[in-house]
């Protein structure tokens, strides 16, 4: 709904979240009216270029014209119906999914944390039910994320984090190795460890991706010692690092991934897919949703992953990131540059705020995230051009300038 068709002005509109709403989030300063491919709108129709991608879901472009279709098509004819009869779109996408990542079965749900609450759960039944009531723990990465559910910030390596401090004691059955270290992941494992749990890149965590040798190790490693490998693909799926999921990238297949995000098209959905033996764990009963699999959500998935597919979307994020990364390493003040396709991350020397870098952007309208407290996150729309590449980054580099001047940062003469 427009504010002009609402008889509301922007500040009636922030006066009412400011009123109502439980505010966790630090907002951009504007009304959002409009999206259309690579540029959101605000009240006054400007134009922001988009590098964020509602954290890498429109990765289609924003209001991909199949996506709306398919969404306006299958909400005339059924909205909801829970999982008791079959339905077309859910079907189709199945499919689709399982043939594109080459697995066995899938489960929908409705988020990435719901995915990863799923994929924890089963691999603990499988592996309880192969094994012994023993054996559920799970070893996870260190500065991990993998959702806000209580057991997927469990999961979560990030103990000093906000997303964990004041809840109490976390769900039991989770160790942190260091990422990248397989030796460490190793030394984790127990006779009592189910599954290991890893993000290809890790996104919160500072755009950290897996080296092709930890990964493979990994995968070596768990086939030896008949463990499951999860891998949370919730960010890193559906074309975003350069391949359809980034495991492809390394040559493995995990035992079981959790999907969502680009995945919708923009509309909420989740997904875990597994192998056919693994899949055997959740039995009637064992898991549910009321929303996963929802009729319009399947319709518009479906729509957005032939889009992605059918256009090499992928290819284009290998191609365009590497030309954005090789930018953005020229950049003043930067430490690392490091992602895999589009998704970017750009950590600044000690001292750059991330933040002051994002509202600096903001202004000069470039829509990006910032992660800590010096790496700005970029993911967007994989229908990206060279030319907005370009402009992004004549953004970020006039935002640097003018907040950071070269003469603060000026090594001292020699006496």
């Amino acid at each position: 709904m427009l504010l002009k068709e609402a008889g509301l002005t922007a500040q009636d509109i922030k006066d009412k979240v400011d009123k109502y709403m439980i505010e966790t989030y630090e907002r951009f300063d504007f009304v959002a009216e409009t999206a259309k491919d690579m540029y959101v709108r605000n009240e006054k129709g400007e134009k922001y270029l988009d590098f964020y991608a509602g954290i890498a879901v429109n990765s289609v472009g924003n209001c991909n014209p199949a996506v709306v279709e398919a969404v306006r098509e299958q909400a005339g004819q059924i909205m909801q119906t829970f999982n008791y009869p079959y339905t077309v779109p859910q079907a189709l996408l199945a499919e689709k999914v399982c043939t594109a990542t080459g697995m066995d079965k899938i489960f929908f749900q409705n988020s990435g944390t719901e995915a990863n609450e799923a994929m924890i759960k089963m691999a603990r039944k499988y592996s309880v039910e192969k094994y012994g009531p023993d054996r559920y723990n799970i070893v996870t990465a260190a500065k991990s994320f993998h959702g806000r559910t209580f057991g997927a910030m469990s999961a979560t390596g990030q103990p000093d984090n906000a997303c964990q401090i004041g809840f109490g004691d976390m769900t039991p059955g989770f160790t942190y190795a260091e990422y990248n270290d397989l030796d460490a992941f190793k030394a984790a494992c127990t006779e009592n460890t189910a599954a290991v749990m890893i993000e290809p890149v890790q996104g919160e965590g500072g755009v950290n991706p897996a080296a092709p040798e930890f990964m493979r190790g990994l995968r070596k490693f768990c086939d030896e010692k008949d463990i499951l490998l999860l891998l949370d693909e919730v960010q890193t799926g559906w074309c975003r690092t350069g391949a359809v999921m980034s495991y492809m990238n390394y040559g493995i297949k995990p035992d079981i991934v959790s999907m969502a995000k680009a995945m919708g098209g923009g509309m909420p959905i989740g997904a875990i897919c597994a192998t056919a033996e693994v899949a055997k764990a959740f039995t009637a009963g064992a898991h549910g949703s009321t929303f996963g699999g929802h009729p319009v959500c399947c319709a518009a998935a479906l729509a957005a992953v032939t889009e992605l597919l059918d256009n090499d979307l992928a290819g284009n994020a290998k191609k365009m990131g590497e030309y954005f990364m090789d930018l953005l390493k020229t950049l003043p003040h930067v430490k690392e540059v490091r992602g895999q396709g589009l998704l970017v991350g750009v950590e600044f020397e000690d001292g750059i705020s991330s933040v002051e870098i994002k509202h600096a952007c903001f202004e000069r309208k470039l829509l990006l995230t910032a992660i800590g407290t010096n790496i700005i996150r970029m993911v967007p729309p994989l229908i990206v051009t060279a030319k907005d590449c370009k402009k992004a980054f004549e953004i970020i580099e006039d935002a640097v300038h003018e907040v950071y001047p070269a003469r603060m940062f000026r090594k001292p003469t020699a006496a």
